[in-house]
């Protein structure tokens, strides 16, 4: 029997569609999917025998692992607890998206272990999983209602030519699928790039949509500092910061960024493209450093989840982050381990300047010391 192919473009309600898509996968059937790089062919990781059609469909070799679909960097901790700081930093930025994290599955308390043994064969065949979080709604709803995860695979037509329209996706699995969701050609039209990450480094296995070096920049540790206007204490906190880390590995401060660092900050209140205050630009050239550049920039969504290490000036900076971005709570720190807030210096003379920027140093240290780079 051919697929029942929905048009998504055309359909009057896509929470019905969902729904006939929850059901299909539950019951074992087989489903293709749009994302946003190529079509893939899914089933429930449930269900051993849908598994096992996935790679009779996509004559995949029988060791070529699948890929368990995932909704966000914090659901795959369930099947990798152990994470390395590495893979979670690249699982924040660039999903939901283009990338597949090749990551190792041997933790005791991984989600895998209650998957059917069959299933972590084809997932999981030496100890790695590759996961990956498709940015394209309409998997991300079947997702979030479907029990249990779903187990993904793409279709090579020809060589390394993957399906990137329903229309190829039926003419490669005839009636080996049972429901086609058709929402026209995939954005990028190439597949997700493949990146194996283990012992602290990454490999690319596969290019794909992101390139390495766009990679190798996501995958930097980030430092954000954070005060209220972004004119004083972050971004002499900044500049101070990037001193101390160009210290510590032995570059200039222009060089800290080829170290794999990024050191940025924001304010809870600023505006877009304020300046320095003149005190804190002259306080900083007195350590050698150029704030006359600097532009102020608020705190963002983005930059709260592109963030390793946020580091408040005040308790009460830091209670604001929390309350508006719960997930960053573990991320989220006090500058001054003591528990002291950094004042703020603005319209003070300039030793007031100077004691904010000894008080920064004196914080900033041990935060620098311990950073794992």
């Amino acid at each position: 029997m051919p697929p029942f192919v929905i048009d998504m473009q055309r359909t009057e309600d896509a929470r019905d569609v969902v729904h006939r898509a929850v059901q299909a996968l539950a019951e074992g059937k087989l489903v293709a999917f749009p994302t946003e790089t190529v079509y893939g062919v899914a089933a429930s990781a449930r269900c051993p025998e849908a598994v096992e059609r996935v790679i009779r469909a996509t004559k995949r070799p029988a060791d070529s692992p699948l890929t368990l679909a995932v909704k966000s960097a914090d659901d795959a901790l369930d099947y990798v607890p152990n994470m390395s700081p590495l893979a979670g930093r690249l699982a924040r930025r660039c999903w939901p998206g283009p990338v597949t994290l090749v990551l190792d599955a041997n933790h005791p308390d991984s989600l895998l272990n209650a998957l059917p043994s069959g299933v972590r064969k084809r997932v999981a065949p030496a100890g790695a999983v590759r996961l990956r979080a498709p940015a394209h709604a309409l998997i991300q709803d079947v997702q979030r209602m479907l029990v249990g995860p779903i187990v993904l695979a793409g279709m090579r037509r020809s060589g390394d030519v993957e399906a990137i329209t329903a229309a190829e996706v039926t003419d490669f699995l005839g009636d080996e699928v049972q429901m086609v969701l058709d929402d026209g050609r995939c954005r990028y039209g190439q597949p997700s790039t493949v990146v194996r990450v283990t012992n602290g480094q990454m490999t690319i296995i596969r290019a794909g949509v992101f390139s390495e070096p766009t990679l190798r920049r996501l995958s930097r540790v980030v430092i954000l500092l954070v005060c209220t206007g972004n004119t004083c204490r972050s971004p002499m906190a900044e500049a101070l910061t990037r001193k101390l880390l160009a210290e510590r590995l032995g570059c200039s401060v222009e060089q800290v960024e080829e170290h794999g660092v990024a050191v940025m900050s924001a304010g809870l209140s600023a505006m877009f493209g304020g300046r320095a205050a003149p005190e804190a630009v002259a306080t900083m050239a007195g350590e050698g450093l150029d704030l006359a550049s600097h532009v102020s920039q608020p705190l963002t969504e983005q930059l709260v989840r592109n963030a390793d290490v946020l580091l408040a000036m005040t308790r009460a900076h830091r209670d604001a982050i929390v309350s508006q971005w719960p997930e960053a709570a573990g991320r989220a720190h006090l500058l001054m381990k003591n528990g002291q807030d950094v004042a703020d210096p603005i319209g003070s003379p300039a030793e007031m300047y100077e004691r904010c920027a000894a008080q920064l140093k004196t914080g900033l240290a041990p935060w620098v010391e311990s950073l794992e780079i």
